[in-house]
């Protein structure tokens, strides 16, 4: 199925769009008139359940089986599940469960789905009207200015702090870790309770905290992190309940949230809009969503791991093995990959941030290899923005993060929207892309971080 595009990515030639494949797939089978329906239906904690209904040929043919696979993928990262039914053909539903089965060669997906969700996952074969109805969350939470609060924001390579009087920054500042690499859970504790310490310091009292962190978070517990990599099996209760313990030593009302969520919450108090998709493009891609209620649905939301591109020659993802996933198209990661194809060689032992920091520099000089890489970015977002519509309702999308900064980040832009309007000319007319200015991108989250916690009264 040829994915062409009018704009290709100068960088990657071989990208081949999941929109594209998806939505070709979709309307051959609709006109060979022998589609079927298919309904997915992804279940969560307590009973929640998010469906999905298409269309697909009653065969196991490869475009078949490659189109129900990612889109069963896309869906778990998307929303979450522990148990997935499969409301379809027999013989496609049965290769989904060799798939993702313990065994399978979804297993990293299997592994991470039971974690969070603390339950054996599953797949469920059965017929479409069998699939248990749509049953959704809808949280309001965030926006809570009043009173002196410290927010954070906990990244792979730098952490963020501010000190918040009465909804003004009275303090911020961020400052460089390395989480992933350290197995003893002090190390997470002590790094943050000192930022904290020296937020409060800028405050008469504080009244509540409120954070901001990559990964799976359920009731202020760590469910799934890649910051926790190194901390053994052993010690992960420990590091799980880091934000229960900081709770109990300061003794006010805290409130975490993964990264994404409160991407999207920053951008919907800076907008006054609701309807909103965040993503901050750091060490990875976080995401998160607020509905056009301006709720918070539970969802995961972790597109780090939402297949993006069909190219079977993608690189792969050094987490899940998985090939064409967000994290290697809208991160740190991703101006990495580029590099060989850029023709900019970088020491083998430079981390991801110090390899982002010598592009920056090359674009600050007019270096036109950096500013392919930006471009070649730009494709990507361009490409996956209807992408992401067609699983999420929104209307703005705002994007934050270091790879966002700078007059590289305004090539990025500009490029995203220009591939909008001549790709995707429909969703260029009804999803806005916004950036924030420079002090926001820088702590932003922090900020809107601090608002989660509501004051008891």
């Amino acid at each position: 199925m040829p994915q062409s595009l009018k704009s290709a990515a100068p960088l990657d030639p071989g990208f081949s769009p999941a929109v594209r494949f998806n939505r070709l797939y979709v309307a051959t089978a609709k006109e060979s008139g022998r589609a079927v329906p298919l309904v997915l239906g992804l279940e969560r904690e307590n009973g929640l359940v998010s469906r999905h209904e298409t269309l697909v040929l009653p065969e196991p043919t490869e475009h078949t089986l490659r189109y129900v696979e990612r889109l069963v993928k896309i869906l778990l990262w998307a929303r979450g599940g522990w148990r997935v039914w499969f409301g379809g053909p027999r013989a496609i539903g049965e290769h989904i469960a060799r798939s993702y089965a313990s065994t399978g060669e979804r297993r990293f997906d299997v592994d991470l789905m039971g974690r969070v969700y603390e339950q054996s996952f599953e797949v469920v074969l059965t017929d479409a009207a069998a699939v248990p109805a749509e049953n959704e969350a809808h949280r309001s939470i965030g926006g809570h200015l009043d009173g002196c609060r410290i927010g954070f924001d906990l990244g792979a390579s730098d952490y963020k702090v501010a000190a918040v009087k009465e909804g003004e920054v009275v303090y911020a500042d961020e400052f460089p870790w390395n989480p992933k690499d350290e197995p003893d859970p002090q190390y997470h504790y002590d790094h943050l309770n000192g930022a904290l310490k020296k937020a409060a310091a800028h405050l008469p009292h504080v009244d509540a905290i409120g954070g901001s962190s990559a990964g799976v978070i359920v009731d202020n517990k760590f469910m799934v992190a890649s910051l926790l990599r190194s901390v053994s099996a052993e010690k992960f209760d420990r590091a799980k309940s880091l934000f229960l313990q900081l709770q109990r030593e300061w003794n006010v009302p805290l409130e975490v949230a993964n990264d994404g969520d409160v991407t999207a919450l920053a951008g919907a108090m800076s907008l006054s809009a609701n309807g909103m998709l965040g993503v901050a493009m750091g060490s990875s891609e976080a995401a998160g969503y607020l509905n056009p209620q301006g709720g918070m649905t539970g969802w995961l939301s972790e597109l780090a791991f939402v297949p993006v591109d069909y190219n079977p020659a993608a690189a792969a993802d050094e987490w899940s093995g998985d090939r064409g996933v967000g994290a290697l198209y809208f991160s740190q990661q991703a101006v990495n990959k580029l590099l060989p194809a850029a023709g900019i060689a970088v020491p083998a032992a430079m981390g991801l941030p110090e390899r982002l920091k010598t592009v920056q520099d090359l674009m600050a000089q007019g270096d036109p290899r950096a500013a392919k890489i930006y471009e070649t970015i730009g494709v990507y977002l361009g490409c996956t923005v209807p992408h992401y519509a067609d699983f999420y309702d929104f209307k703005h999308m705002l994007l934050l993060g270091r790879v966002t900064t700078g007059v590289g980040g305004e090539i990025l832009m500009t490029k995203a929207r220009d591939v909008l309007q001549q790709e995707f000319p429909e969703i260029a007319d009804r999803i806005a892309l916004h950036v924030p200015d420079e002090k926001s991108r820088r702590v932003g989250q922090a900020v809107a971080a601090a608002s989660l916690a509501a004051i008891k009264k």
